[in-house]
């Protein structure tokens, strides 16, 4: 039985990262939002990698369910919370138990674990047994908003939030280093949702490539849901040839590349 203080202090937790999750997204969503839909920059408004317009009422849907999915995701911490008070998690307080240099390193792992872990429940949840129920929610938004980045049902919200458990579980982690790679995850998940390319037109003709996933790359799996399942890195859509075929030509496409190579012959 947990006294009256652990309770209290559990609740606490869950309210504080909950409210500070909602703020996080909120503002971050709602700036871009403003800024690529309602103030649209002279630069930005050629880069708009779907077409289509978001359809009437999907960003009120979207908003809707991304606060169902971020109350999800506190009751999963609540939980991670209780457990780390029985010292059955690997969450840690003090830095110097691990040091610095794994202070750093574990946030660039969780980065890395989560990339693998989101691109195989992805897949997973492109399974005509499961999409219908737990992933077609978040592709009701064909063409993106910033919004879209957490608008998922209700199951999928807790197979998102199943990545905190996975990484808390298994490696020693400090609650400051995982709010780091929160932040990481909540900031590329909203940009890459936002539908209007940001990387610069020379990014997929570099080397660095396959280290980040543009705008592009996530837009065209709105739009085509049989492609592109990657989350922060390129890496498994490559080695699992699941990149859509047509991913470097439309980032040209909206990045104006395209239009300088032609008028350059």
């Amino acid at each position: 039985m947990y006294s009256l203080e652990k309770a209290i202090g559990i609740f606490n937790y869950f309210a504080a990262t909950t409210l500070l999750d909602f703020l996080f997204y909120g503002m971050l969503a709602g700036g871009l939002w403003i800024l690529f839909y309602e103030i649209r920059p002279a630069f930005f408004r050629t880069r708009k990698v779907v077409e289509k317009d978001p359809r009437q009422g999907q960003v009120a849907k979207e908003i809707l369910q991304s606060v169902r999915s971020i109350v999800i995701f506190g009751f999963v911490t609540g939980l991670v919370v209780v457990f780390a008070y029985e010292g059955k998690t690997r969450l840690y307080l003090e830095v110097d138990r691990y040091g610095w240099t794994w202070f750093f390193a574990s946030i660039i792992l969780m980065i890395v674990i989560h990339d693998a872990y989101f691109y195989w429940t992805h897949r997973l949840m492109h399974h005509r047994w499961l999409y219908s129920w737990v992933h077609s929610t978040h592709h009701h938004s064909v063409s993106p908003t910033p919004w879209a980045a957490y608008s998922f049902s209700p199951v999928e919200a807790f197979v998102q939030a199943g990545i905190g458990p996975l990484i808390v579980f298994t490696l020693p982690t400090h609650p400051i280093a995982f709010g780091i790679f929160m932040s990481w995850q909540i900031a590329f998940n909203v940009f890459g949702h936002c539908g209007y390319e940001i990387f610069p037109g020379w990014f997929m003709k570099s080397r660095i490539d396959i280290l980040l996933n543009t705008v592009t790359h996530h837009s065209l799996h709105h739009e085509k849901y049989r492609s592109n399942f990657g989350l922060y890195f390129n890496l498994w859509d490559r080695v699992m040839s699941t990149n859509d075929s047509v991913y470097v030509e439309r980032f040209d496409l909206v990045t104006g590349e395209m239009k300088d190579e032609t008028a350059s012959f």
